[in-house]
């Protein structure tokens, strides 16, 4: 497992030859996508970021590490 890679992808993309596993990390589905049309082979929506987390974000590029980090730290989120 050495040799490992990982791709990120929009869930709306079209499976590509040699995407290998194609795994859903959301805790919602994708609006309009079908499961059929998504050709996942798990959804891991367990692990994917907290809806608190997901609307603190708000997309904003700012906060992409703490983002990545889970979340604000109480002496930041004032």
């Amino acid at each position: 497992m050495a040799n490992a890679k990982v791709q990120v992808r929009r869930a709306y993309e079209d499976p590509a030859q040699g995407d290998g596993a194609r795994v859903l990390v959301d805790r919602i589905w994708p609006r309009g996508l079908t499961k059929a049309r998504a050709a996942l082979d798990q959804w891991c929506k367990e692990i994917a970021p907290s809806t608190e987390l997901r609307k603190w974000y708000g997309h904003d590029p700012e906060r992409s590490e703490e983002f990545a980090a889970g979340g604000p730290s109480p002496s930041r989120s004032g």
